[in-house]
């Protein structure tokens, strides 16, 4: 077997929230991870980029991990925890300090960024982090980030990869590699959805689940729709998908997690909406039409 854990369901990339004096609020977060989970969520990943991971110093992301990881621990549900830049090194020192983590169930390991090295050094850095790793892998392959797309042949090798466990595939679209990767990875793999509009359909060619930012809102309506998908009922799984995709558009009309902060706070969830520079909180009219679209 690739890994000893199974990923399924809907994983919520939770935000992180700050207070009226830009500082994190710890207690916040706490009460929006028990919140997703009570909703159905499967776990929550933390230090996702709707985290702000690159905006939190190294005491607030070890609090931050801390108290997803309080939460995850009480509920027995599932913590992901993005623990990789674009140097390898780091990335190595951050997954082995996952090691004494309560309730992890996995990492989430982005490709590396910026410095766009070949596919085959990709292969290589998260095959070297794997085998360091406490934890196992989720990789996460997200090109419009990163300056650099992972096809089919280098995912499916990963796939078949000790400790690596998964993959958050988001590439803007369901194309060939997406579904090669589906039909050709080893049993136990789980190649989970990323990009929101896409989740139902996804997970009806045979994705377990998804990690899904616009899910911190209208969580159990997300839950819903994807076991609809993973027991095969389109229909009711479509009238969730259709009811669910004016929203998922109006939360990324402006950059992530803006937008969804904004309504986290007016739902009164998080004590203000506000990002950290160099991102800039949503304008009035992105929360006015998100708050016009948002289902009941």
């Amino acid at each position: 077997m690739v890994a000893e854990v199974q990923l399924r369901g809907v994983y919520v990339p939770v935000v992180t929230p700050f207070d009226e004096r830009g500082a994190l609020d710890v207690g916040a977060l706490e009460r929006l991870t028990d919140g997703v989970l009570a909703a159905g969520a499967a776990g929550v990943v933390t230090l996702a980029t709707t985290g702000e991971p690159t905006a939190l110093d190294d005491a607030e992301r070890a609090a931050v991990v801390a108290a997803c990881s309080r939460v995850c621990a009480d509920r027995g549900a599932g913590l992901v925890v993005g623990a990789a830049t674009n140097d390898t090194r780091t990335t190595v020192a951050r997954h082995e300090a996952l090691a004494d983590v309560p309730a992890v169930t996995a990492s989430l390991a982005v490709v590396p960024y910026y410095v766009r090295p070949t596919e085959a050094a990709v292969v290589a850095h998260f095959q070297h982090v794997a085998a360091r790793s406490p934890v196992p892998l989720v990789l996460y392959n997200v090109p419009y980030r990163t300056g650099q797309g992972l096809g089919a042949g280098p995912l499916l090798e990963m796939a078949a990869t000790d400790n690596i466990a998964g993959l958050k595939q988001a590439v803007g679209c369901i194309d060939a590699d997406t579904l090669t990767v589906l039909a050709g990875a080893p049993r136990g793999f789980a190649l989970l959805g990323g990009d929101d509009p896409y989740l139902f359909p996804l997970t009806l060619m045979g994705a377990p689940g998804a990690i899904a930012a616009s899910a911190n809102l209208c969580t159990g309506r997300f839950v819903a729709m994807i076991e609809h998908g993973l027991a095969g009922e389109v229909a009711p799984g479509r009238a969730h998908a259709e009811a669910l995709l004016p929203l998922v558009r109006a939360l990324f009309a402006e950059p992530s997690p803006a937008v969804i902060k904004a309504l986290l706070h007016a739902e009164g969830r998080i004590p203000t909406p506000d990002v950290r520079m160099p991102l800039s909180n949503a304008s009035a009219a992105a929360v006015e039409r998100a708050l016009a679209v948002r289902p009941v």
